[in-house]
């Protein structure tokens, strides 16, 4: 008996815009280890070592946005990895470089935040959703890791939310303002404050070239400690507890 596949159309993302990424030649977007995509309900969104190009398929007459991030020409940075962040009603596009630092754009091209995590390569950026039970209701959350060869960065997503609640409400009063504020690269990557986030070292396990939290569990009765489930892969997959004392 044949096989039976089963596919569904989102869309058409056909464009002159995709030449700058390659586009054209066969195997562009599956064999090219630069070009890297990032997949979510409505868009998408697909990165070369200096350009992002977030397409959109569900309106055909969304306008697709160009991002060129300001990296560094000296220290020959480029885009190393890339992914959505959704938070209630925010869609923004997460930037990882090879310097390590992280960038937040927003679906206009704006940068929203730029913070350096840890000076090395960012091989992934990962999403975990979480399910918090509130007394009358039940509420999302979500966590951002940031997997570097050994390193492992999280972010708790109420940060990350509350920054951008914070540039939203900014955007809407300078536009109602006749002399906006204007702000240097200085400004940009200060102007919310520094992210806080936890920073994990799992070189003793070998080289890792990808990783993921599974969970994090509560901490015995009486002890003030976090006890994070990582799941590291790398030439082999190996389980892993960090324990924190707090």
């Amino acid at each position: 008996m044949s096989k039976r596949t089963h596919l569904t159309d989102l869309g058409c993302i056909a464009c002159e815009e995709l030449s700058d990424l390659g586009a054209g030649r066969e195997g562009w977007l599956t064999d090219d280890p630069t070009v890297l995509c990032a997949l979510e309900p409505n868009s998408l969104a697909i990165a070369n070592r200096n350009l992002i190009l977030v397409l959109g398929w569900s309106d055909p007459d969304e306008p697709r946005v160009n991002i060129r991030p300001d990296l560094s020409s000296t220290q020959a940075e480029y885009i190393t990895a890339i992914e959505w962040l959704v938070f209630d009603d925010f869609r923004v596009v997460a930037v990882g470089t090879s310097k390590g630092y992280l960038l937040v754009y927003s679906l206009a091209g704006d940068l929203i935040h730029r913070q350096m995590v840890y000076p090395a390569r960012i091989l992934k950026l990962r999403v975990r959703g979480t399910k918090r039970e509130m007394t009358q209701e039940t509420s999302s959350s979500e966590e951002v890791s940031v997997v570097m060869a050994g390193v492992i960065a999280r972010f708790d997503g109420s940060d990350i939310l509350s920054m951008l609640q914070q540039w939203f409400q900014e955007m809407n009063s300078q536009f109602w303002d006749q002399k906006p504020k204007k702000r240097g690269p200085d400004d940009l990557e200060n102007s919310y404050g520094r992210l806080p986030y936890q920073l994990w070292n799992v070189n003793k396990y070998g080289s890792c070239v990808d990783a993921a939290i599974t969970g994090i569990m509560p901490p015995p009765l009486l002890e003030l400690q976090v006890t994070p489930s990582v799941t590291v892969i790398g030439l082999q997959m190996v389980a892993i507890e960090v324990v924190l004392i707090g």
